[in-house]
């Protein structure tokens, strides 16, 4: 499993799995726009580079995220998925597969305000690195 939802008293969290930092990111991602919309029905028709600071890895992930919602929040583009090409504790690069959206396709089953630092972890454990974020709705 890559991710588990968190029960959380007004919004909501994700716990998040993998085997090192670039696939814990990739699939923080991934379950963050599955609580947007289905990815499988997208196709990744438009790619873009992203690069992300952070003073660390949680302030790197919550800096990840806020990039990707903001490519659906501003831009109105659905991620399918992600591709990490470099990651350490203060940055990453990644390229990006979206599409536009188009409500004829495309059906939203969830907001997502905001990616918020309460309670953000992010650590590497005996079987791979985890991470829990809490989103506000």
């Amino acid at each position: 499993m890559k991710y588990r939802l968190i029960d959380h008293t007004a919004d909501f969290g994700l716990h998040v799995f993998g085997s090192d930092p670039q696939d814990l990111f990739e699939n923080a991602g991934q379950a963050m726009f599955n609580q947007i919309t289905d990815i499988n029905a997208l196709k990744g028709l438009v790619e873009l580079d992203l690069r992300v600071t952070g003073a660390d890895w949680c302030d790197l992930m919550v800096n990840w995220l806020r990039e990707l919602l903001y490519l659906w929040t501003g831009k109105e583009m659905l991620v399918k998925a992600t591709e990490i090409f470099s990651i350490a504790e203060h940055n990453l690069s990644a390229k990006v597969k979206s599409d536009p959206f188009d409500s004829n396709l495309h059906v939203i089953t969830g907001e997502i305000k905001a990616v918020t630092y309460h309670q953000i972890q992010v650590n590497q454990g005996s079987a791979g690195w985890e991470a829990k974020i809490i989103f506000d709705v």
